[in-house]
């Protein structure tokens, strides 16, 4: 579907300043929206929401429909009456621009279970009343909630150990297992259940906020999910395992722009024929969640439902594999028919070929333009602005690029002279130059990551593709926050005539002409 011309920002909720080792869905976010609102911004672009796994990637999760707990508010908890200003103040470290993970799981989690016990003790009408809200949450998650509960606690006692190493009633799932799984771990499984629950109503109050602010939230559901979830473990028929639940063959990309030995994701295969067979019933159930989570999403890996790179799961690169074609219109088309109108973004970077193009434009899905890949001296480049074609989404980077500023110190020279040239700049406001590039183009939406607006240099990235280790880890700090240029931020969604309110152009103090 088409989107109105707008603009907006990329900033995922851990890296929001808080007191408890990552960012939240607390006072944090809630400044950042204040911020979007100021700048007369109207997108809010978000990673994946669902438990963070191998590296603390939001793209290796335990779930494909659980959310990370670790993004639960303790001052939201306190606010319900369920934790004290003094029992929150005592689990505290100091907000830097790094994500401390460790700390964040050690901090909150005593809190949660104080909370929880706090819940449970709750008598009467009040207790009551969030009981059917619990109920009603269970009742409509059944399809997932229930498995991902029991599922989480097993791995919480065996230290996440991959389930292919569990006893075999449970590797298998055989009745007798899962039921005295299920009542041995009763009490663990209410308190998953109920953290989910708390998850639930601290997004979905966030957004609320932010739409009543004229925000919209655009999510990310990667393509794949991670051997060692919830998902697999119940749905093993639908991937591509051996016996013993090993996966037979794993998910990634070929060398490419970001890798000489292309990325070995390590994830499963799909059976695309078994999922045919019964009507697609997993992913249209995770994108009705999606959508209930977000205004629109952005498909990671778009290429891999048209035909994805499939890996033998002995070989350690990604360099021997081999295109297979994916389920294409026929998945698309199922969602559509369920669903209906299909509020997505297609991630189709890297190396697309004219079935993928296909793909994205008979659903009108729009695209993506990174403007760091445009200056190869090629005029032809698809991320040239001038290029674009209006049903697409324009970025200076994204969560996977360096930020513009680090990769202008890394670009050669000839990319760095093209730059200059085309935006007739001397390159040392190269953040700028190119958010005004994103901004001015005919793209429909233009989303900037915070990093570039704050003119950060190349350490402030999200993520390496390809690597372990440092990822995942930026976050923004109130002095940051403080020093962005609103003025500038306002003067150019106007000039670009991508805010809230297409009014005429503004004058301020750094373009006093204008007005």
């Amino acid at each position: 579907m088409r989107f109105p011309r707008s603009c907006g920002i990329l900033a995922h909720p851990t890296s929001f300043p808080s007191p408890f080792g990552t960012g939240d869905f607390g006072p944090g976010a809630d400044q950042f929206l204040d911020l979007l609102a100021q700048t007369n911004q109207s997108i809010w672009q978000v990673l994946p929401l669902t438990p963070i796994g191998y590296g603390d990637s939001p793209y290796a999760s335990y779930s494909a429909f659980a959310g990370n707990t670790l993004l639960i508010s303790p001052e939201r908890l306190r606010e319900q009456g369920w934790l004290t200003e003094q029992e929150i103040s005592a689990q505290t470290v100091p907000s830097g621009w790094q994500a401390d993970y460790d700390a964040s799981r050690s901090i909150r989690e005593p809190l949660f279970r104080l909370a929880y016990e706090r819940w449970t003790a709750q008598k009467g009408s009040a207790k009551k009343a969030f009981r059917e809200q619990i109920n009603s949450f269970v009742e409509a998650n059944l399809h997932w909630l229930p498995d991902y509960a029991l599922f989480i606690s097993i791995a919480q006692e065996t230290k996440y150990a991959p389930w292919t190493t569990w006893d075999s009633g449970l590797r298998k799932r055989t009745k007798t297992a899962l039921e005295k799984a299920r009542r041995h771990y009763a009490e663990e499984i209410d308190y998953q259940i109920w953290l989910q629950w708390v998850f639930s109503d601290q997004w979905t109050s966030l957004k609320q906020r932010a739409n009543a602010k004229g925000i919209r939230i655009i999510g990310d559901i990667p393509i794949f999910v991670d051997h060692n979830s919830a998902d697999v473990w119940v749905h093993r028929k639908q991937f591509a395992l051996d016996k013993e639940g090993h996966p037979t063959h794993v998910a990634g990309v070929p060398p490419d722009y970001f890798s000489t030995t292309g990325q070995r994701w390590g994830n499963p295969h799909y059976r695309w024929a078994a999922m045919q067979k019964d009507g697609y019933t997993w992913w249209v159930q995770r994108f009705a969640q999606m959508f209930h989570l977000f205004d629109a999403i952005r498909v990671d890996h778009f290429r891999g439902f048209d035909e994805y790179w499939e890996i033998p799961a002995e070989e350690p690169t990604a360099i021997k594999g081999r295109w297979v074609e994916g389920p294409r219109h026929a998945l698309f088309e199922t969602i559509r028919e369920r669903l209906g109108e299909l509020p997505i973004i297609a991630e189709d970077l890297g190396l697309t070929t004219p079935t993928v193009d296909q793909l994205r434009d008979d659903f009108s899905f729009p695209g993506m333009k990174i403007i760091q890949f445009a200056f190869d001296g090629d005029e032809s480049n698809s991320f040239l602005p001038h290029n674009y074609p209006q049903n697409c989404v324009v970025y200076t980077g994204t969560h996977d690029n360096d930020t513009s500023v680090g990769w202008y110190e890394k670009a050669s020279e000839a990319e760095r002279h093209l730059m200059r040239v085309y935006t007739r700049s001397s390159g040392e406001d190269v953040a700028w130059e190119l958010i005004r590039l994103a901004m001015f183009s005919t793209a429909d939406q233009a989303i900037i990551p915070l990093q570039d607006y704050m003119s950060l240099p190349g350490d402030h990235r999200m993520n390496f593709p390809g690597t372990v280790g440092s990822n995942w880890r930026w976050r923004y700090t109130q002095q940051m926050l403080e020093s962005l240029d609103q003025e500038r931020m306002r003067e150019m969604v106007s000039l670009s005539y991508r805010g809230r309110e297409k009014g005429p152009r503004v004058a301020s103090a750094s373009n006093p002409s204008i007005g």
